[in-house]
């Protein structure tokens, strides 16, 4: 896994050494996704740099170095992921008389393009990447995103200049890269607890889309009205999805279960080639399981696995993780995490993440990375089960409460909304503690007034278009959370995604995998892995199994109340039931009583009064009134105010970087100029 970066055009011509020293700039600030090598590469006539920082995979020689040029001398490039079936692109290329000086996958998609047009060499590759190609005959540069958009890539103009890059903090080391924070954004924040593509914190700047192909020539123009409208999709998740529908597959159960066993191995086995150690991750749930399973199916050695458990019980799944290590024989690594542990995380996030993101379990997914990075480089999950197979409640429990709410009237409903929450989450939370020890195992549930208060606000919706939005908002008012803002449409509340999906829980799959699992679990991933050096892969997300996925009748997914049954059934033929069949946990961490414990003083600081109205972002007494609801009980409300913090921290790290007070107002506020290198300070450094 590596970092990328660079730029193409300027309104003014700059020295080879200025364009040199820029991109090594931006380059650097990328050292944490590549510290093995880095690399740089500039046609100053053409104005462009590309920067490279190499975490070193396959090929650990200097014939894996990049930026790398096709072998026809064409193209340059710099790249960021794994080819899968390079090795079967190579024999292919070998046959048609290709010649290779290393093993990298680099060499083999450059050679792919050369033989085949980017276009062609798209559609035959299988990974997880994002690569920057500079075209020097036809003077066009491609930006090009995986197909579930596991790997990031961001550009902007900065004057006439387009930069691109793996993480927004490459962008701060461009001379003419001003920010603005963008309100929009922040409302996108509250809704989600993420900013979806294409948008960024930053006005202006763009996240490319899962499976994009963006070309621009290097004109040195400026940006064009609409550069979304530019950008292609080579793979389309709205077609794989409509194909599905249209063609299912006629199979019995158990020729299914086998079919999808055959592809899931197939797929572990291309992603455990790696020449540094490789480990995987294992929480004890059905989806890491299973992949840790299959792994130690293709190994003739015990597989490295590593979890992480917590002393609070309700958030321990270290135990489970355990048994089944022991049951598959791996060599299993198990680390304690102490709250101070997790807290100590938390100021690190705005750096790692760069804009706000407000997953409450990135904290426990960086400790993993960070503790498995000790042991291993390369580490297997199992991201993607969920959005595949139809693994999240509102999956299953989705269709039925619809059904059910369309049943009774507004009225009645309303009253009902009203007696779920004239009860505190505490409250509820004390009441079932006293019924769980007579209730079933699988009908527990950690916070069970949560969910209750939850259910409370879907009662009052009206249409079953606004229930997957209304299940998924961190807020469900952000437009008046946020001063002058404007929520925009994005990927998953434009209308104009809808096709005929008369299912509901299949239409929220479809919405999960273009929307939550891009712009949040693989975010997370990403950022957390990379900011330790450690690259992770997913099986689960090999694009040839979710075309599969999706080609099988719901109730191969969703059987009595739950979910991923196909996966359930491969996994039994490894692991005995009892080991994992549990009630869904997460991934989670008692943040809520933290944050009335050894966090509250620093929630306080960030969301005190007088600092939110001088920062003019969000509504002071509307943020006021939730947390003191939290502080004294009378409301859980830890999700909606972790995307406020989480904005706050990362405000407070931008103001830092920039030189500015942390209670400077926000919009519009330029950067100054000793917080950044000017052009003359980039000509006469070394």
């Amino acid at each position: 896994m590596c970092g990328l970066a660079g730029f193409v055009g300027s309104a003014r011509h700059l020295e080879r050494d200025v364009c040199l020293e820029i991109a090594r700039r931006m380059g650097d600030a990328l050292r944490h996704r590549g510290p093995d090598d880095a690399g740089l590469w500039c046609d100053d006539e053409a104005g462009v740099a590309l920067a490279h920082r190499r975490l070193a995979i396959v090929d650990l020689s200097a014939t894996g170095h990049q930026p790398m040029v096709s072998p026809s001398g064409r193209y340059v490039i710099v790249y960021n992921g794994e080819i899968y079936n390079f090795p079967v692109l190579r024999r292919e290329l070998e046959g048609l008389g290709a010649r290779f000086r290393g093993t990298s996958d680099t060499e083999v998609l450059l050679a792919a393009i050369d033989r085949w047009g980017i276009e062609a060499a798209l559609e035959r590759i299988n990974g997880m990447f994002a690569f920057a190609l500079w075209d020097r005959r036809t003077r066009f540069l491609h930006l090009v995103r995986d197909r579930l958009g596991k790997k990031p890539l961001y550009f902007a103009w900065a004057g006439r200049a387009l930069l691109f890059a793996s993480e927004l903090k490459a962008f701060h080391a461009h001379p003419d890269f001003v920010p603005e924070i963008d309100r929009t954004a922040a409302e996108l924040l509250l809704r989600y607890g993420y900013v979806p593509a294409p948008y960024a914190i930053y006005r202006g700047v763009f996240k490319l889309p899962a499976a994009g192909h963006l070309a621009l020539p290097a004109t040195g123009e400026a940006a064009p009205e609409a550069p979304l409208d530019r950008v292609r999709l080579y793979w389309s998740m709205r077609e794989v999805a409509q194909r599905g529908l249209r063609e299912p597959l006629d199979l019995s159960p158990a020729e299914a279960a086998e079919r999808l066993e055959q592809l899931l191995t197939e797929a572990v086995a291309k992603r455990m080639i790696a020449d540094v150690p490789l480990g995987a991750f294992l929480s004890g749930g059905i989806d890491s399981s299973t992949v840790v399973a299959l792994m130690q199916k293709c190994s003739a050695r015990p597989v490295k696995t590593f979890t992480i458990g917590f002393q609070e019980s309700g958030y321990n799944e270290a135990e489970n993780a355990k048994r089944v290590a022991q049951h598959l024989g791996t060599e299993h690594h198990e680390f304690h995490v102490t709250p101070r542990d997790a807290q100590e995380v938390i100021p690190k996030l705005p750096e790692i993440y760069d804009e706000p993101f407000a997953d409450i379990s990135q904290i426990p997914t960086f400790l993993v990375a960070q503790l498995t990075r000790r042991h291993v480089t390369v580490a297997l999950s199992g991201d993607g089960g969920d959005e595949t197979f139809a693994g999240y409640n509102r999956h299953f429990l989705g269709p039925h409460l619809w059904r059910t709410i369309s049943l009774c009237p507004g009225l009645l409903r309303q009253g009902c909304a009203g007696v779920l929450t004239s009860i505190s989450p505490e409250g509820w939370d004390a009441g079932f503690e006293h019924i769980n020890r007579w209730l079933p195992q699988s009908w527990r549930r950690p916070t069970p007034g949560y969910h209750l208060h939850k259910l409370a606000a879907l009662l009052v919706i009206e249409r079953p278009e606004d229930l997957y939005e209304r299940l998924i908002s961190r807020w469900t008012d952000p437009g008046s959370m946020v001063i002058s803002g404007g929520e925009p449409r994005s990927l998953v509340s434009d209308s104009g995604q809808d096709f005929d999906l008369d299912d509901l829980a299949l239409r929220m799959l479809y919405y999960d995998t273009i929307g939550y699992l891009p712009d949040d679990v693989l975010v997370k991933v990403d950022r957390a892995s990379m900011a330790n050096s450690l690259e992770v892969r997913a099986p689960l997300l090999d694009h040839e199994i979710v075309e599969f996925a999706w080609r099988l009748p719901r109730a191969m997914k969703v059987r009595r109340g739950a979910g991923k049954w196909i996966l359930r059934q491969i996994l039994a033929r490894h692991v005995p039931t009892g080991l994992i069949d549990r009630p869904k946990q997460g991934f989670a961490i008692p943040l809520d009583h933290w944050l009335r414990g050894p966090l509250r003083d620093w929630a306080e600081e960030m969301l005190d009064s007088n600092r939110l109205r001088l920062e003019g972002v969000f509504e002071p007494a509307r943020i006021r009134q939730r947390w003191e609801e939290h502080l004294t009980g009378k409301g859980n409300w830890v999700v909606p105010l972790w995307c406020v913090l989480m904005f706050q921290a990362w405000l407070e790290h931008w103001h830092s970087k920039s030189g500015q007070s942390s209670a400077a107002p926000v919009a519009g506020v330029p950067r100054p100029n000793a917080a950044k290198p000017c052009l003359s300070d980039v000509a006469h450094t070394g």
